[in-house]
């Protein structure tokens, strides 16, 4: 997106906010964010952390760090989920840490956390496509087999590259149906198309869902109600809670009774 607003212009009373932001909503956050005057930086980070846990947390620690030592802010915003523990252990030192309360990116997607549990119950084999994941190439279809054969062939002999990709299609034939959503970014349509091509060459069903982009929306301009978004408080890191809430705040330092 094009720069933020500088420090200075109006923002509509929001708090100023830095944004670290996984790339898979490059084009969903600035729809959002337009005349988002109290967007004070946005940071992006490249999908591909998601398949590393340990190195997504490092990664937003490190720039975490970094923009905590902006005197012109009121909070750090992830626009992340739990995303397989890789947010798990993330603290500021001075300012408040927003991140909605989702187990992963679909969830913002959706717009609740309730209405993504809904469709995972209405459909337990359904593979979920967006936008910005069919752009990397990273959803499951022919040319996401054709990148991994490209990628395993520097590190592997062919038989195993054959292995691993049959490895990655039994994985694949978990799922029946490919789930669409989008959140009327201008590459809506030609994103649908691509995901329905998927589904056709895997023998899927398909569905095409317009998205909710209320809890997205709200996590930009700083409307944080409780039940939606854990705040985490200098002291406090990101802890998973194991309910409904999904995350929760720990202390930062456990008390000398606790392991």
């Amino acid at each position: 997106m094009n720069n933020p607003p500088q420090a200075g212009e109006p923002h509509s009373g929001a708090p100023r906010i830095a944004v670290l932001a996984c790339s898979v909503f490059e084009r969903e956050i600035a729809l959002l964010a337009q005349g988002a005057g109290h967007l004070a930086e946005i940071r992006w980070f490249e999908m591909g952390l998601h398949d590393r846990p340990d190195r997504l947390r490092a990664t937003l620690q490190e720039h975490i760090a970094a923009v905590d030592q902006r005197t012109d802010i009121d909070a750090i915003v992830l626009v992340y989920g739990l995303c397989g523990r890789g947010t798990a252990g993330l603290h500021p030192q001075h300012h408040s840490l927003v991140i909605p309360r989702a187990h992963d990116c679909i969830t913002l997607f959706f717009g609740s956390k309730e209405a993504y549990a809904q469709h995972q119950r209405d459909c337990p084999r359904c593979y979920y496509y967006t936008p910005g994941w069919n752009r990397g190439r990273r959803v499951p279809g022919p040319d996401r087999e054709e990148l991994m054969r490209a990628t395993l062939a520097e590190k592997f002999e062919a038989e195993d590259v054959e292995y691993l990709l049959q490895t990655e299609r039994e994985q694949w034939a978990m799922n029946d149906t490919a789930a669409y959503l989008d959140l009327g970014t201008e590459d809506a349509a030609a994103e649908a198309d691509y995901a329905r091509q998927c589904a056709a060459a895997l023998g899927w069903k398909f569905e095409h869902h317009r998205g909710d982009p209320a809890l997205l929306r709200d996590l930009l301009w700083g409307k944080w109600d409780p039940d939606r978004f854990q705040i985490i408080a200098p002291g406090f890191r990101i802890g998973h809670a194991a309910d409904k809430n999904i995350l929760r705040a720990e202390p930062l330092t456990p008390a000398p009774d606790e392991p």
